[in-house]
């Protein structure tokens, strides 16, 4: 269930689904994502599905995971991306090929050791984490080239948007539990320009530590 037919079957399904990010279906393919999912879910890593990952947290669906890093990369010319929203590091690992350094934010401190060794056990060390509030960002490293959410705000968060970098994008979900609008949002030379890219579902941002 883990073999290279099942990795192509799901990328064949999200190229079918709308991604045409050649390079992103790539890192989807090589990405093992059966190391990211308990090994009871193993069998079912492939699927195009969100999974329980424990801790109240999921692995998210590999369309919705295709489709952010597409749309954050899509004219990116920069070097730094803030990630929001660490969880099992599977959003990270296909992402970190394509930027210099990835600043990684996560709330829950045992989720982030765990991932932290993930990575590395896969030789990906362009990460940099932090525990800590997702809505308050990472100021340190501001401004960033781009930001990735991966859990659902109720608004925009304001902390978020003033750490973007000028003509950068955020890829967020914002709405209530259940359902999401993804959405693409540009900083101007003084507004922010936003785009819907479809419904999703992911689990909310949660304020504080």
């Amino acid at each position: 269930m883990t073999s290279q037919r099942t990795r192509d079957r799901l990328v064949q399904r999200l190229r079918d689904n709308g991604i045409r990010n050649e390079a992103v279906l790539e890192q989807i393919r090589n990405v093992p994502r059966h190391l990211f999912v308990d090994e009871a879910l193993a069998s079912r890593a492939y699927e195009d599905t969100a999974l329980p990952i424990g801790l109240g947290q999921t692995i998210s669906q590999p369309w919705v995971v295709a489709r952010m890093t597409e749309a954050l990369l899509e004219g990116f010319s920069g070097e730094t991306v803030l990630e929001i929203g660490t969880g099992c590091g599977y959003q990270t690992a296909v992402l970190a090929p394509f930027v210099k350094k990835i600043y990684t934010v996560e709330r829950i401190p045992e989720l982030m050791r765990k991932t932290r060794q993930r990575l590395y056990d896969l030789d990906i060390y362009n990460v940099q984490f932090r525990p800590g509030d997702g809505w308050e960002g990472w100021r340190k490293y501001a401004p960033y080239d781009g930001i990735i959410v991966a859990a659902a705000a109720d608004e925009l968060p304001e902390k978020l948007l003033q750490q973007l970098a000028p003509g950068a994008r955020m890829i967020i979900p914002v709405g209530r539990t259940g359902y999401q609008d993804l959405l693409q949002v540009t900083r101007k030379d003084d507004h922010f320009e936003e785009v819907s890219l479809g419904a999703v579902s992911f689990v909310p941002l949660v304020h504080g530590k």
